[in-house]
C-alpha cells in the first residue's frame, strides 16, 4: 500500500473519530427538531467517508476521484480549526492539505487504484 493511499486512510479515520465524538450534539438537537440541517449533514460526511474508504480499500477505480473529494474536506477543517485554535491551528490545516494533495499525487497511488 502506498504512503499516500496510508495518508488518506488516516485521514479519513480522523474525519470519522471526530464527526463521532461530535455526534451527541447532533443527538441532542434530534430531540427538539428530528430532521435539523447539522444532523442531514453529519449523516451525509459519515456515509461518504465509509463509502470512500471502503472503495479505498478494494481499490476501485472510483475511489480515485472519491479521495480526492475527500481530501478537499480539508479546507472546512481548516477554517474550524482557525476559529477555535487562531493561526496555528489554521496553519495546522493547510499542512495536513498540502500533505494530502502531495501523497495523493503520486504515480504509485493512482496504480493502487487498478479493480474496475
Amino acid at each position: 500500500m502506498p504512503t499516500g493511499v496510508l495518508v488518506l486512510i488516516g485521514f479519513g479515520l480522523l474525519l470519522l473519530a471526530g464527526l463521532g465524538l461530535t455526534l451527541p450534539l447532533v443527538i441532542n438537537q434530534a430531540i427538539d427538531t428530528p430532521v435539523s440541517p447539522t444532523g442531514l449533514l453529519w449523516m451525509l460526511l459519515i456515509a461518504y467517508l465509509v463509502f470512500t474508504l471502503t472503495l479505498v480499500f478494494q481499490r476501485k477505480q472510483a475511489a480515485w476521484n472519491l479521495s480526492i473529494g475527500m481530501a478537499t474536506l480539508v479546507v472546512p477543517l481548516t477554517l474550524i480549526l482557525w476559529q477555535y485554535a487562531s493561526a496555528l491551528g489554521a496553519l495546522f490545516g493547510v499542512v495536513l492539505g498540502v500533505l494530502l494533495v502531495l501523497a495523493l499525487r503520486g504515480p504509485r497511488v493512482r496504480t493502487w487504484f487498478s479493480q474496475p
